[in-house]
Order: structure tokens, then C-alpha cells, then sequence
């Protein structure tokens, strides 16, 4: 019997847990605050402007509404990501999605090793995607 009062799973549950707390639940006026100084993504790359570079204050407080419910509306992936990073696992940036008429039926994130070789990388995509498209009609 070990020493330890907690097992591996109670650590990733905590995790988990905490995680969670700290993504949803921000105020607008909170979201409007973090985005302040925070560079534009897309414009990243060119050492683009932050936030308020980019805007006016008061041209603001949309994009920081729709953040916000971005943020309050996100899936809660928390235990996925304690487990995936548990398990040694990254994420890849790429992503299936199947589309519907009403928008996506279902969309599958990768996560791999860090070690695992960029062919296979890509293999593993595109093999799962050739598979799925197997079962759709076609237009």
C-alpha cells in the first residue's frame, strides 16, 4: 500500500478542476482588460499591433464581447488536455471537420508524441480522413 492519500487519476482530476476555473466566467470588462497589450494574432508574424494599437477604445468593446463569449461558450476540454499532457502529447494544428448545411457535424483534434516524424504526422490526418470520406456521399 503506498504512502501517498491520492492516486495518479486524483492528481489529473485536481488539474482538471483547476483548469477549468481559470478559462470561463470572465467579465467582458475583464476580457476587454487582458486584450489590451496582447499583439493580434494574425498580425503576429509581421510584429503586427496589439489590440490597442489597432483600435480605438471605444472600437474595443465588440471584439472584446465576442471573445468574451467565445471564452463563456468553449467546451470545457480540461480533462482532455490534463490526460493528453500527462500522456506526453501535443496537439496538432491540424483538424478534421465534416460539414453540414447547419454547420460542422464533427471536428477531430490530433494530439501525437513530440518525437513522432512529421510523415507520419501527416500519414495519420490523412489517413483517418480518407477513411472518414469513405462514408459521406459525394456531391
Amino acid at each position: 500500500m503506498s504512502d501517498q492519500p491520492y492516486t495518479d487519476d486524483d492528481l489529473r482530476a485536481e488539474a482538471a478542476r483547476q483548469l477549468s476555473a481559470h478559462g470561463p466566467g470572465a467579465s467582458r470588462e475583464q476580457t476587454y482588460a487582458a486584450m489590451l497589450d496582447a499583439p493580434i494574432e494574425s498580425t503576429r508574424d509581421t510584429d503586427g499591433p496589439t489590440w490597442s494599437e489597432a483600435l480605438d477604445a471605444p472600437d474595443l468593446s465588440t471584439p472584446a464581447a465576442t471573445i468574451n463569449a467565445l471564452i463563456n461558450d468553449a467546451a470545457d476540454v480540461s480533462e482532455w488536455a490534463v490526460h493528453l499532457g500527462a500522456d506526453g502529447l501535443e496537439p496538432l494544428g491540424e483538424q478534421l471537420t465534416a460539414h453540414t448545411q447547419n454547420g460542422p457535424w464533427f471536428r477531430l483534434h490530433f494530439a501525437v508524441r513530440p518525437d513522432m516524424p512529421d510523415d507520419m504526422r501527416r500519414a495519420l490526418v490523412e489517413g483517418i480522413g480518407q477513411e472518414i470520406a469513405k462514408h459521406f456521399p459525394t456531391a
